[in-house]
């Protein structure tokens, strides 16, 4: 590929014209925008070890009312991107929230997507627009685009959960915003997991009706994945044991920015995962093990860790028990990959 032409072999007085008509040559910029074979990557191998964060989350509590806070989170911001641009990924946003005993987040909405995964703690629910839903560890439970949601705690000791919501794609677009609400009012005794959507490819039809609602399942049990699994290692003894979240009425990607699967590693196993154009997170829900990219130098991971990779790479996961499983959660862009025709 031939050198391209830069901007220091432009007379002084050129250069100086095109800025005065906000003009920019693309052929000294072509090579950084349009790189050859493999695109420029700024999501960076990491470890978010949550023994580490957990203290400083907790003196967040201390230091910060909710009053002050509204939601108080810790940012998992990959320095890749610049820590104030507060990504995981190009269009990934991750942080861990906070909330003690007796607290309550207050309703709002807004126009990123959101999920969250629980860490630790019980006794909490999100109540999306009025659909009250449980958060137990390992549960997945969204809020999507314009829904009002609020999180109240009602038992003992602190409630956590990762945040995952496509924020650095929705903020680029000009299209963040977010509205205070009033408290709300359940609509339900609880959330649709329990029955309406509680055995897969099991669909509600009252009065010969289907659902039609964007979202019609907000609460996805870790007790019902993790089964799954399991059960699926009876019958596959080779190969990677992947599921993914999806909407149950379509079959559709939760939503059209993220997709979101959760995989299990077998006792003492190492998988390398298909080669694929998109950047991935992985949340830790059980087991510890070692996250190896490129071959380059393995991350150990522990349960709660919460971990980023970059696209274009080879992405090798070990589990580290010999006698137990690995379960985890994974985020990537591949919907969004594949509505570009880019994956």
């Amino acid at each position: 590929m031939h050198q391209l032409g830069t901007l220091e072999d432009l007379p002084e007085s050129y250069r100086n014209e095109l800025t005065e008509q906000n003009l920019v040559p693309l052929w000294p910029n072509m090579r950084a925008v349009l790189p050859p074979k493999v695109p420029s990557r700024k999501t960076r191998t990491l470890r978010w070890g949550y023994e580490v964060v957990r203290p400083l989350l907790l003196q967040a509590g201390e230091l910060t009312p909710m009053e002050k806070a509204e939601r108080r989170v810790l940012v998992l911001a990959n320095p890749g991107h610049g820590l104030n641009n507060m990504q995981a990924t190009p269009s990934i946003y991750m942080g861990l929230q906070l909330i003690l005993p007796g607290e309550t987040a207050p309703n709002h909405r807004h126009t990123p997507n959101a999920v969250r995964i629980i860490v630790e703690g019980e006794g909490a629910y999100t109540t999306v627009d009025g659909e009250p839903c449980r958060m137990e560890r390992g549960d997945l439970i969204l809020t999507p685009s314009g829904k009002w949601h609020e999180h109240q705690h009602e038992g003992d000791g602190p409630i956590v959960w990762l945040d995952i919501l496509d924020l650095p794609l929705i903020y680029q677009l000009e299209g963040s915003w977010a509205m205070e609400g009033r408290p709300q009012q359940t609509t339900l005794s609880r959330d649709k997991s329990f029955a309406d959507y509680s055995a897969a490819g099991v669909v509600p039809n009252l009065n010969f009706q289907r659902g039609t609602a964007d979202a019609p399942m907000l609460r996805y049990p870790w007790s019902k994945t993790r089964s799954c699994l399991v059960e699926m290692a009876e019958h596959y003894q080779n190969g990677l044991l992947q599921v993914s979240y999806v909407n149950p009425e379509t079959g559709a990607s939760l939503f059209p920015s993220i997709g979101f699967g959760a995989l299990m590693l077998r006792p003492g196993e190492t998988v390398t995962l298909p080669k694929r154009t998109t950047a991935c997170v992985f949340h830790a829900v059980e087991g510890a093990g070692q996250l190896n990219v490129d071959g380059g130098e393995p991350l150990a991971w522990n349960d709660k860790d919460t971990l980023s990779a970059p696209g274009y790479s080879d992405i090798t996961l070990s589990n580290g028990s010999a006698d137990q499983p690995a379960f985890m959660i994974t985020a990537d862009e591949a919907p969004l990959h594949r509505y570009l025709g880019i994956y």
